[in-house]
């Protein structure tokens, strides 16, 4: 398993270079890190001497706020092989310590972008990737309702009937997460690779919107392949202010969650002021890719030490 999984990173790099696109590596600690609500980040606390009070860092969920940072510096496309770390994830697909692949395409939109993330499964994991769906048509054809005009009681109910849990203070982003985790995503990726694209505008805080038919939608998409999801892209925000209030109404979300308030990250907005390219990124499961090519039932089976052996 690890000559695989050199063979398979090395393929990996081996594809953005005939492509053109430069490898970067950003750090691991910085004092700003995900919003989401739903993201929980794992703090370090660095000590700048001895006997100086601690500053808080946080392990990165993502390279996304440093790489879109080296974009607006003018890197043109680049892309990044690395580590990223998220508290509370661990099962048979997750492990709080994991490899990212992300990259970022100046001029891309989201349909280039999804046709170069169907060729990089292809290339390094044998998948096919040609079925697309909006998120509008995953849950019409697989859970029988419009997430966008589906009364919410109509959500709860569902909801509670396949989860089993008291759903009434759940808000209705909450409520079509468990109805996509239990009854749409099973359904995703059976016969290769599926694209579900077109999310709800508050489910994509970094990703501009659109309109399409009768709603506003994010121009956001995922991967799922035989029901696991394998990528998370972007046409990616590039309005400073207006991502300056996402972050505000994430962290407000957080307070009512009783989580933690996170420093929003300055110098990203500030890099957003200067200019940032029009482009789409994707942060991409790498040891969810390799569980799929080599057919393996677990992370644990992908990487050489799981959380339980460290």
């Amino acid at each position: 398993m690890l000559q695989r999984r050199a063979d398979f990173l090395a393929a990996i790099r081996q594809f953005f270079r005939d492509k053109g696109v430069l490898e970067v590596d950003t750090p691991l600690l910085a004092s700003s890190t995900a919003l989401d609500p739903y993201l929980d980040s794992i703090e370090a606390h660095y000590h700048e001497a001895p006997g100086v009070a601690p500053k808080t860092l946080y392990l990165q969920t993502s390279p996304e706020y440093a790489m879109k940072r080296l974009l607006a510096a003018g890197s043109g496309p680049i892309y990044q092989l690395g580590r990223a770390f998220r508290d509370g994830e661990r099962g048979r697909r997750h492990n709080p310590e994991f490899t990212m692949l992300e990259w970022y395409r100046p001029g891309f939109d989201l349909d280039l972008l999804m046709s170069e993330v169907a060729e990089l499964v292809q290339v390094v994991a044998e998948v096919p990737a040609t079925e697309r769906l909006t998120y509008r048509e995953a849950f019409l054809r697989y859970a029988g309702m419009d997430p966008f005009l589906a009364p919410l009681d109509d959500l709860q109910a569902r909801a509670a009937e396949l989860s089993g849990l008291q759903v009434g203070d759940l808000n209705r982003d909450e409520l079509l997460d468990i109805i996509l985790s239990h009854q749409v995503e099973p359904c995703l990726g059976q016969a290769g690779g599926t694209f579900v694209y077109h999310y709800p505008p508050s489910q994509a805080a970094l990703a501009q919107t659109c309109q399409s038919d009768d709603i506003v939608v994010a121009q956001r998409f995922e991967l799922y392949v035989r029901g696991i999801e394998l990528a998370n892209g972007y046409f990616e925000l590039t309005d400073a202010e207006e991502q300056a209030r996402r972050f505000a109404q994430d962290n407000l979300h957080r307070v009512q969650l009783g989580k933690p308030e996170i420093p929003i990250d300055q110098r990203f907005i500030a890099a957003l002021r200067q200019g940032m390219p029009s482009c789409a990124g994707v942060a991409l499961g790498v040891d969810r890719l390799l569980m799929i090519a080599v057919g393996a039932q677990s992370i644990d089976d992908v990487i050489p030490f799981p959380i339980d052996r460290v």
